[in-house]
C-alpha cells in the first residue's frame, strides 16, 4: 500500500523523523516529503503547513501524483469540553469547519460550504481496522467530532461561540476539515488523530508551546506502532 502521514508543524513531525529513516525525499507543491518502507508499505511524511489553505493545497499536491491508499493526519488540538483533558488523544469520526456561514446562500446548515456535506465523516474500513488497533492496545482515546477553521481558538469567548453551532465537538484545530473534504473527493481513506496540546483558554498559547511536541509525539508513536506491528491490504 501507499501511506501518506501528513502533520501541519515540524514539531508534530518530529517523533517520525527520529523514529524512521527516511530513504529518499520527494517534493509534491511546495511540501519536501520523506518517502520509506514501513512493513511492505510506500510512506510518505511530510508537513502540510498550517491551515486550510495550505492543507487542502499540499495534499493535493500529493494525490494529484502518488495513488495513495490511505491518509494518516496527525498532530494537535484544542479542548472544546471540560471533559477532554490535555494530552488526550481524539479519534476522530467528522470535521466541520467552523468558520463557515453560508446559511443564507441556500439550504445549508452553519459550518457547511455549499454544495459540501455539513460534516466530513470519517468512517471507513481503515479507520475502523485502526480503532480496533487501538482497543487491542488498551490505548486510551475519545471518539468524535473536531472543527476546524483558520482561527488559533485562546479564548472562552471564541469557544463559547463555536459551541453555538457545534455543543458535540470534542476538539478544534486549523487543517482538518481540508483534509477530509480534499480526500472525499480523490475517495482516499482518511484516518485522523488529534492529541490535546491546549484548553483553547486565555492560557493556549502558553500551554501550545509547552506541549505541542509531546502530544504531536504520542499521536504520532501510535501510527507508528499501527504500521509497524499491522500488515495492511
Amino acid at each position: 500500500m501507499k501511506i501518506a502521514i501528513i502533520v501541519p508543524m515540524e514539531e508534530e513531525a518530529e517523533f517520525y523523523k527520529k523514529h524512521f529513516k527516511s530513504e529518499t525525499k520527494e517534493v509534491f507543491g511546495t511540501t519536501e516529503f520523506d518517502h520509506f518502507s514501513i512493513n511492505g508499505n510506500d510512506i510518505y511524511l511530510g508537513l502540510s503547513g498550517i491551515g486550510k489553505v495550505n492543507a487542502a493545497m499540499n495534499l493535493t499536491s500529493l494525490l494529484t501524483k502518488e495513488d495513495i491508499d490511505l491518509v494518516f493526519m496527525t498532530g494537535s488540538a484544542g479542548s472544546m469540553q471540560e471533559n477532554v483533558k490535555r494530552k488526550d488523544l481524539i479519534l476522530v469520526d467528522s470535521f466541520a469547519y467552523h468558520d463557515a456561514h453560508c446559511v443564507s446562500a441556500g439550504e445549508y446548515v452553519e459550518g457547511q460550504i455549499p454544495r459540501e456535506p455539513a460534516r466530513f465523516n470519517l468512517k471507513n474500513p481503515a479507520r475502523e481496522a485502526f480503532k480496533k488497533y487501538l482497543l487491542s492496545q488498551n490505548v486510551d482515546f475519545k471518539e468524535g467530532l473536531v472543527v476546524t477553521g483558520d482561527t488559533f481558538v485562546q479564548s472562552e469567548a471564541q469557544k463559547d461561540e463555536i459551541k453555538k453551532n457545534f455543543s458535540d465537538a470534542f476538539g478544534v484545530e486549523m487543517e482538518g476539515a481540508a483534509f477530509a473534504q480534499v480526500a472525499r473527493h480523490f475517495n482516499t481513506p482518511l484516518v485522523a488523530i488529534r492529541a490535546i496540546s491546549d484548553n483553547g483558554d486565555a492560557n493556549a498559547d502558553n500551554d501550545f508551546d509547552k506541549f505541542v511536541k509531546e502530544v504531536g509525539a504520542k499521536a504520532a508513536s501510535v501510527i507508528s506502532s499501527y504500521l509497524e506491528e499491522t500488515v495492511l491490504d
